[in-house]
């Protein structure tokens, strides 16, 4: 019984420590291809999140500015991104959804990197 518990507890430890992938049938193919490019470089500070909204009618995926002077990304459902909300130089992103944190609406948090920084 020992063997067990500890075999059951290192699993657990060690499912628990690498990021969270989704499964490729929820999420579309681009999405699931940048989150295993984000669980491949090293965590950023803050780790990592990917997070969806409604934002003028449509689905939008944002990814927050990762540190320092490096933008957001706010991505459509095809993959494209429309605007860079907030960070950067200024910390104003690019200018391009100046309304993006006033209008976006439903915050479903897609992934976010469990490795700690």
């Amino acid at each position: 019984m020992r063997a067990y518990t500890a075999v059951l507890f290192l699993s657990m430890a060690l499912s628990s420590s690498r990021p969270t992938a989704p499964s490729s049938g929820d999420n579309p193919k681009w999405l699931t291809a940048l989150i295993e490019r984000l669980q491949r470089e090293p965590v950023a500070n803050p780790p990592a999140s990917i997070v969806r909204y409604d934002y003028r009618g449509q689905d939008v995926y944002y990814l927050p500015p990762r540190c320092c002077d490096i933008p957001s990304n706010v991505y459509d459902a095809a993959g494209s991104i429309i605007c860079h909300a907030d960070g950067g130089f200024s910390g104003d992103g690019d200018g391009r959804c100046p309304d993006f944190y006033s209008a976006r609406k439903n915050p479903k948090v897609i992934w976010r990197d469990p490795r700690a920084a």
